[in-house]
């Protein structure tokens, strides 16, 4: 079957500064995948490189079988986006920012409601379409984000550290719907994260550190005996690991 994502032997450098080396991974459709390291790893800049704000010069990135470099349109139209940084316009609602995202994908302003109105219920903020973003909690802002990127129903979910500044309650709660929506919609789901409490034993991760892969497996297979910190400490040897 078809990857929702396949990235092979992709490298990229700033200057002399090597960011990623010859990374490989991939993401099946319907399931969730953690890209685990330290800030640094290189993370934000393979993300860069699948949604184009990069151009990647080596080895090859496909969303759904279609090239990044040969056919970035549809690729890029199967992509649903949340990045570290906050995306959202504060000053206008909830639902204003959804109807911006849903003209910006060409969708007619009656379906732009309709879907609005579902991605809001899947997660947990139909009450509050109305409300301006400035006036959500921090973890109501990253589920509005996570809507946004719903819109034009992509088949590729791709979050950049989405917990950062959140509280432990809020973090859990936007780890589930992730998950849920991986499980339900069938989207792959690519999580970036530094944090080993927002991985599940039976998740597949990649391991990325100082730009390579150093394993790709399950927590469990990859943990063994020891718990999933441990583990990374041994692999990288990092004398310290990432604090929740």
């Amino acid at each position: 079957m078809t990857a929702a994502l396949e990235v092979e032997r992709v490298s990229h450098a700033f200057g002399r500064t090597r960011a990623l080396d010859e990374v490989s991974l991939r993401v099946e459709e319907g399931s969730f995948t953690a890209l685990l390291g330290v800030n640094g790893a290189g993370k934000t800049t393979l993300f860069s490189l699948i949604t184009r704000l990069y151009d990647n010069v080596s080895g090859r990135i496909a969303v759904f079988g279609h090239d990044l470099r040969q056919t970035p349109g549809p690729a890029l139209a199967e992509l649903g986006v949340v990045f570290q940084s906050r995306a959202l316009d504060a000053d206008l609602s909830v639902a204003q920012n959804l109807a911006y995202h849903a003209a910006l994908h060409g969708l007619p302003a009656r379906l732009g409601r309709a879907r609005a109105a579902e991605v809001l219920a899947q997660v947990g903020l139909a009450e509050r379409a109305r409300s301006r973003v400035r006036e959500l909690s921090g973890g109501q802002q990253r589920r509005a984000e996570i809507a946004r990127c719903l819109m034009h129903r992509p088949r590729l979910l791709l979050l950049d550290e989405p917990t950062t500044g959140l509280d432990v309650q809020a973090r859990a709660e936007v780890v589930r719907i992730a998950r849920a929506l991986a499980a339900t919609t069938g989207a792959g789901v690519l999580w970036a994260t530094h944090l080993f409490d927002e991985i599940e034993p039976e998740d597949r991760v990649v391991l990325l550190h100082r730009g390579r892969v150093l394993a790709a497996d399950t927590a469990r297979v990859i943990s063994g005996p020891r718990d999933l910190a441990s583990a990374f400490r041994t692999v990288t040897g990092l004398d310290r690991v990432p604090a929740a």
